[in-house]
């Protein structure tokens, strides 16, 4: 399989453009529900439309990101813009949602 098949293999996950602790609860099960069933994918995570952020969106980052791994799966965050990063630098937290992660056989 090539890269690009592979890429096309990935479950896109799309983030909202409001995503604040509101909206926390019901996007975290929004995007765990969408999580690919098959071990070996990866689980990307387009923030490209998220707009109005708190830390809520960095908590629910990290919750997707947890639990792709613990299903075996690789994650990746596509498109996160710069006040994202910044949040997400802020708590130290940036490297685990900037490096994608590759899948693992659990």
């Amino acid at each position: 399989m090539t890269t690009s098949e592979a890429r096309a293999a990935d479950a896109m996950l799309l983030l909202p453009a409001v995503l604040t602790a509101e909206q926390a609860s019901d996007a975290l099960r929004m995007l765990v529900q969408a999580l690919p069933k098959g071990q070996g994918q990866v689980a990307a995570v387009d923030a490209s439309a998220l707009q109005q952020l708190d830390s809520s969106a960095v908590a629910v980052l990290l919750e997707t990101r947890r639990r792709a791994m613990l299903a075996g799966l690789g994650f990746e965050l596509r498109g996160a813009s710069d006040k994202l990063v910044a949040l997400a630098r802020l708590y130290g937290v940036d490297a685990l949602l900037t490096e994608p992660v590759a899948a693992v056989a659990v």
